[in-house]
Parts: structure tokens; sequence; C-alpha cells
């Protein structure tokens, strides 16, 4: 079993902690994980991309090939749909739904909205919004972590929410209870649409 995901965004956002989060939780599960180089993680503001590998048998390559993505996991949503071509027929996307207008010529919101839509399997949701609704403003990319967590089934549940905690114990409890929260957010939300589409 393999599960391989395209984690993208905007430098600041949060993504090195998901892929952090993603590979404490694979290391205690016994897995196999190969992270490709996250690049633009110096320039707040830039676009981060990382290929991160997760399997129970060998991995040969960091680099995940065009085509054959499980994930796109995202928090912004023009650079969910910049690495298309990397998603498998059968991947998903999670991706944060509202954009971080941070260049000059950023498509228009509504064409961006309408090609989200018209992908066959996405889960768009504003977890900035949440995150601001939920009081747990600072916590916004583990309520993404939390909505993909139902899409990572080579990764335990309860093992990756775990790792949430461990990731960021030490910070401090109220740190780890705000990101715990944060987690059930994003898992709660993916489970309420589950249900309303049975």
């Amino acid at each position: 079993m393999k599960t391989d995901i395209i984690l993208s965004g905007v430098g600041g956002q949060g993504i090195l902690s998901i892929a952090t989060i993603i590979g404490e939780a694979a290391t205690r599960m016994g897995l196999t994980l190969k992270q490709a180089e996250v690049h633009g993680m110096s320039q707040r503001g830039g676009d981060v991309q990382s290929n991160l590998r997760l399997s129970d048998g060998p991995i040969a390559s960091d680099l995940i090939p065009l085509g054959s993505a499980d994930l796109i996991l995202s928090l912004e949503p023009m650079e969910a749909l910049r690495y298309l071509p990397y998603l498998s027929q059968e991947g998903w996307i999670i991706t944060s739904s509202a954009p971080f207008k941070n260049i000059p010529n950023y498509p228009d919101e509504a064409c961006l909205q309408e090609e989200l839509k018209s992908q066959p399997h996405v889960v768009a949701l504003d977890v900035e919004s949440l995150a601001r609704e939920n009081q747990v403003p600072k916590s916004a990319n583990v309520i993404l972590l939390g909505a993909a967590a139902a899409f990572l089934k080579i990764l335990d549940v309860e093992t990756l929410r775990a790792s949430v905690g461990r990731i960021f114990a030490s910070k401090g409890e109220a740190v780890v209870e705000m990101n715990n929260r944060a987690f059930n957010i994003g898992y709660e939300y993916v489970k309420g649409l589950n249900e309303k589409s049975e």
C-alpha cells in the first residue's frame, strides 16, 4: 500500500508543519517515508510545494510522477490547481477555498472556484474562516490536515491525531489543545459532507 501526496500553498501558511505531522505519524506506524525538497520556504508569500510519499514497502524515488498523486493537499486554491497534472484519475484535492492573493495577476476568483468545482474529487473548505470562527486562528493548516485525514488511508486517524499533540508538545498544553481542536474541526467537516451524500 502506498500514498503519494502533493503538499502546496504559500510560504508562511504552515505546509511544513503538515508534512512534519504526517511524517511523524508514518514513522510511528513503521511506514517508509520519502519527502522531496520543500520549495519556496525562504520567502513568506512565495509558492511552496513538497512531494510526500508513504508506503509499507520500499520507495524508489522521492519525486511523484505525473498522473500518480493520490492527494493534492493545498492551503491555497490556485496552488492546488497548479499541480493537477500530478493527480491520478482517482486522486482527491483537499484544499482551502480562500485565495491568498500574493501576485498582481491573480486569476479571477469566480473562474478559479468553477475550475475547482469541475474536478471529479474535491473537498474545498475555507479553513481561514473556520479557524477564526472557532478561535483557533493560527491552526488553519491543521484544520486542513483534519479534513484530509479520512483520505490518508495508509495512516490510522488516531495515530495522526496523536502526532498533532506530539509535534506541538514543546509549545505547551494550550497550543496542543488548540491544534487538537483544529484537527477535529476539519475531520468533522468532511464527516458531515459524507453523511449528507449518503
